[in-house]
């Protein structure tokens, strides 16, 4: 059989396969997202995914966390699927709705059962000489530190010879029937600051004999927009945003500190450097301008999510074979720790249309159950995108990703 034959027959067995699985994995989706665990208590979803996996290699990762090798020996594809739930109490009224706090308003659960399916159907039709796949099943996605740092840091991927990690991602801004395949950076990174401004308290009938932070925080708040309208490139996508302010007990006295936090993004890893430095002064030099002395603190998130140009390309094809409309513009400045695994090997991130009003993390998301199909479709095209024995993969596309980052 030629080469492109057999790339075509395994391709069509896998699908196939792949169809096959999916009442199943319906089925799984249904019961995980019934009793959801937040970041760090994953331990339920871990064993009950574990259980519906095909017998393979498994490794515990990350606290929480495993990866599970499906094939033989040699260099393998990786698919993630995150494990944890979000602290939302539910409100979709489905029977399957989970009554205990927590919810998977971020898709995961529908990730969690089409990685399984997909499983499934390597281990079923893939022989020992074509690509093993390894499931990666990552906690803490939600939180910070991620899991993926730690699954990273754990060396299971390189222990795996994992040649490129694969994901996909549910995402309500696409209409059903369209999967983002985009080369490069799709996710900013993502950095969380605190800023707390020191004045002197009094009373409020006074404030000419105060140093009103709450004042000053409101003219920081302000004047750190101009950020993104004035100090950054036009060209490159910036987000700066305060989540919290907090200050005061009463409203007849003028309190002594106030307190925000938020967060900073960007797409460009040059510009996130300087962009720190800026918030800083511009925080400190409108606090001073208004008589109070202001403090600083910027945690380091999530990089940027780099995905690899060859993969991408490749996995676009196979996605419009299979009847996909591709998107190869989507990006946004979300964020999402699966930019980690770019540090290990080529990756590639999808997001795939589902039919939702509610968006993302609201107490009312819920994909219906076809989005587990469209999920399992797009990993299958990354994983063969990614398999020496159906794409011709993959010579330097690690440098091109890694290179990426500094644009």
């Amino acid at each position: 059989m030629s080469v492109n034959g057999h790339r075509m027959s395994v391709e069509a067995e896998l699908r196939g396969a792949l169809r096959r699985e999916l009442p199943a994995a319906v089925e799984l989706r249904r019961e995980l997202h019934a009793l959801p665990q937040v970041s760090g208590q994953e331990g339920p979803t871990l064993d009950r995914v574990l259980g519906a996996l095909p017998a393979g290699t498994a490794e515990r990762v990350a606290g929480t966390g495993a990866v599970v090798r499906v094939g033989g020996p040699g260099p393998a594809v990786a698919v993630r699927g995150e494990l944890d739930a979000l602290p939302i109490t539910e409100r979709t009224g489905v029977p399957w709705a989970a009554v205990n706090g927590a919810m998977h308003a971020c898709g995961h659960d529908v990730h969690l059962a089409a990685v399984t399916a997909l499983a499934r159907a390597v281990a079923g039709v893939t022989p020992e000489h074509e690509t093993p796949l390894v499931a990666v099943l990552q906690p803490r996605e939600e939180t910070f530190p991620s899991g993926a740092l730690d699954v990273v840091a754990s060396g299971a991927l390189e222990r795996h010879h994992v040649r490129a990690m694969i994901g996909a991602h549910v995402q309500p801004v696409l209409r059903e029937g369209v999967v983002a395949c985009t080369p490069g950076p799709v996710n900013a990174s993502s950095d969380e600051f605190r800023v707390s401004v020191q004045g002197a308290e009094g009373h409020a009938a006074y404030p000419h004999l105060t140093r009103d932070p709450v004042f000053a925080m409101a003219q920081v708040i302000v004047a750190a927009q101009q950020l993104a309208s004035r100090a950054a490139d036009p060209m490159v996508p910036t987000v700066v945003t305060f989540g919290t302010v907090n200050a005061g007990t009463t409203p007849n006295a003028i309190p002594g500190e106030a307190v925000a936090r938020g967060t900073l993004r960007t797409m460009s890893e040059s510009w996130r450097e300087r962009l720190h430095h800026r918030f800083a002064q511009v925080v400190q030099d409108t606090a001073r301008a208004c008589g109070c002395v202001a403090e600083v603190e910027i945690l380091p998130g999530e990089p940027i999510l780099v995905n690899d140009p060859a993969l991408a390309v490749r996995a676009a094809e196979r996605l419009r074979e299979q009847g996909w409309t591709v998107n190869e513009e989507l990006r946004s400045c979300g964020a999402d720790d699966f930019a980690r695994y770019g540090d290990v090997a080529p990756s590639l991130m999808m997001f795939v249309g589902v039919d939702t009003a509610a968006g993302l993390h609201s107490p009312e998301f819920l994909p219906d159950d076809a989005s587990v199909g469209a999920v399992a479709e797009a990993l299958l095209a990354g994983y063969l995108a990614a398999s020496p024995s159906t794409s011709g993969m993959m010579s330097s596309s690690s440098r091109t990703s890694a290179s990426s980052r500094n644009t």
